[in-house]
């Protein structure tokens, strides 16, 4: 089996490439986000449970045992809003650490889509409604989601490392553009 292994962000980080597909290694946590696009608009969906409840965001969440990354992010986006993503294209890789709650770091993977098939339906976690790409509510997100969202809505790949401090305010960030993953 091929595998590249690099320096990412000060960690050591595994590439594999399997079947085609890209999957990165993190000694961190990691999690999914899918972005839907569709005619100038993005879905976002409210969390309406448990970490991140009551903003806006993508849907994702982590992987079971044993599963590929960007499964991780269909499988998701289907549990979530009853949506199966096609296509789907990693646009970031985003490491969030959080000084008072190191519990939550984690290494965020974050995909967009503009295929899918079914209708986005509400489920007992995400809430998911459609807005206009210049009316995208940051003000109910992740406030490190102005520093990357608006790149990978322009195509652009990017890297980044988030540190947050108390009651969510950034204390560091770096965010990057990069050709490919």
């Amino acid at each position: 089996m091929l595998v590249y292994q690099f320096q990412h962000l000060g960690k050591n980080t595994i590439i594999l490439p399997f079947l085609g597909i890209l999957s990165v290694k993190s000694d961190m946590r990691q999690a999914t986000l899918c972005f839907l696009l569709k005619d100038n608009q993005i879905l976002l969906a409210m969390k309406k449970r448990a970490f991140g409840q009551g903003k806006w965001n993508g849907v994702g969440g982590k992987p079971n045992p044993n599963e590929n990354i960007k499964d991780t992010a269909i499988r998701e986006t289907e549990e979530e809003i009853k949506v199966t993503p096609k296509n789907i294209e990693l646009m970031a890789v985003l490491d969030f650490h959080f000084k008072y709650k190191p519990e939550w770091d984690q290494q965020v993977l974050a995909y967009i889509t503009t295929e899918w098939e079914g209708d986005p339906t509400e489920t007992e976690e995400m809430k998911p409604q459609w807005f206009d790409l210049d009316k995208i509510p940051y003000n109910s997100m992740w406030t490190s989601d102005t520093l990357w969202l608006p790149l990978i809505l322009k195509n652009k790949k990017v890297k980044g490392k988030v540190i947050f401090g108390e009651n969510e305010t950034i204390i560091s960030k770096k965010v990057y553009e990069i050709q490919h993953f």
